[in-house]
């Protein structure tokens, strides 16, 4: 299981999956191939059927050059390692002088053909959550103590960064009007959600109004952090903002319940997936509402089998959603599902501290679930907007 910075990355959206990760193998393959006159790109399928709202070739030529640039859609391949695949091509006079097949596996990581996670396992000594709470209840330590434990010496100050970059991104949507790119011409709703919590003062607005601002911001292909993914990046910061503000936490003790919730976001990408295009969006959306329900557990004086209780219960329902973006927009249903699923993450929180912890359905056994659900779902449902949500008549 790899360190939480590969978790919470920063960067712009809409997609850390169909853009980020896209950006990131473009760079790297422009440095092995600096004196290439042309490119060719092959997008296989979740990246070719939702590419265009997702900014894939966009972004794409942006890092490669515009000019020298041939991005070409191949919606019918759908290779086995993973939906999101992608084939770079240099050329030099004509022949074809490199060329790389990657893919983009969630969360802007990139694995190549049969590179399997075996070789994370360099950080943490326990990856499922019953191991982890065997050996913490051994040493009569806390999760966050494990995490620190197991993370770089420098792991608190990254994650204060991250809280940092999260609020900066919450106040900006929260005070910017507007329609949000692309064909959809979706208004901007988390200014005047923010202006009704300001005469309510209450919790909840304030949750839907943060997590709206920063799921907005991400469809406008602005910086985030992938939390653990860029179409899930409205709910964490909704439920740690909206609770700094209200309750007064302070920012120490914020970054210390983002660095539990990762732990729960890295049991998930470790053991199942958090990529829409293979599990559907009950591992983004899902993931996100689990790591924060553990963060928020924490916050609260949540013991470690609570904590694991709240991440359970936030997965559990959450099972089965689909990822059917409408025309590929990371829009509609993924803003509305950031700020509801927000909500849901404190519910699950509040739920879970109401008991002594104990619970029949445990975390390992809800991501077991995750992933075997991920498989059984139809392609139109994993991010390709063939079904769903994405065939929807869209009403005004």
């Amino acid at each position: 299981m790899d360190t939480l910075k590969e978790l919470f990355k920063v960067g712009n959206g809409p997609s850390s999956s169909h853009t980020m990760g896209p950006q990131k193998a473009a760079a790297m393959f422009l440095e092995r191939n600096k004196d290439a006159e042309k490119f060719v790109v092959e997008l296989y399928g979740s990246l070719a059927l939702t590419g265009k709202g997702h900014l894939t070739d966009w972004i794409i030529k942006k890092v490669l050059g515009e000019k020298r640039t041939e991005i070409n859609f191949c919606p019918d391949i759908f290779l086995d390692f993973h939906p999101n695949g992608m084939k770079f091509f240099a050329y030099q006079d004509g022949v074809i002088t490199a060329e790389w097949l990657v893919f983009s596996v969630g969360g802007g990581t990139l694995k190549e053909l049969d590179e399997y996670s075996e070789e994370d396992i360099k950080y943490y000594k326990y990856t499922t959550m019953h191991e982890i709470l065997e050996y913490t209840e051994r040493k009569g330590i806390s999760l966050l103590d494990y995490v620190l434990e197991s993370e770089p010496l420098n792991i608190l100050d990254y994650a204060r960064m991250i809280i940092e970059v999260m609020f900066a991104s919450v106040e900006r949507g929260l005070t910017t009007e507007g329609v949000l790119p692309g064909a959809l011409k979706l208004k901007r709703r988390a200014p005047s959600f923010y202006q009704k919590h300001l005469n309510k003062k209450d919790l909840i607005s304030l949750v839907f109004a943060s997590a709206l601002a920063v799921s907005e911001e991400n469809a406008s292909g602005n910086v985030i952090v992938t939390a653990p993914t860029c179409g899930s990046s409205g709910v964490i910061p909704g439920v740690l903002y909206a609770l700094s503000r209200i309750e007064n936490i302070g920012k120490e003790r914020l970054a210390k319940a983002l660095l539990v919730g990762g732990l729960i976001g890295n049991l998930v990408k470790h053991n199942a997936s958090i990529s829409g295009a293979e599990v559907g969006c009950q591992g983004e959306v899902g993931t996100a509402c689990a790591m924060a329900a553990a963060a928020a557990a924490y916050l609260k004086g949540g013991n470690n089998n609570q904590i694991e209780y709240a991440a359970e219960i936030a997965l559990e329902h959450h099972l089965g959603m689909t990822c059917d973006p409408v025309m590929g927009y990371v829009q509609i249903p993924c803003i509305e599902r950031n700020a509801l699923s927000a909500c849901r993450a404190l519910d699950s929180c509040n739920f879970a501290l109401l008991t002594d912890g104990e619970h029949y359905i445990d975390l390992d056994t809800c991501i077991i679930s995750l992933k075997e659900t991920g498989k059984d779902l139809n392609p139109n449902y994993r991010e390709t907007s063939l079904g769903g949500l994405a065939k929807s008549k869209i009403v005004r």
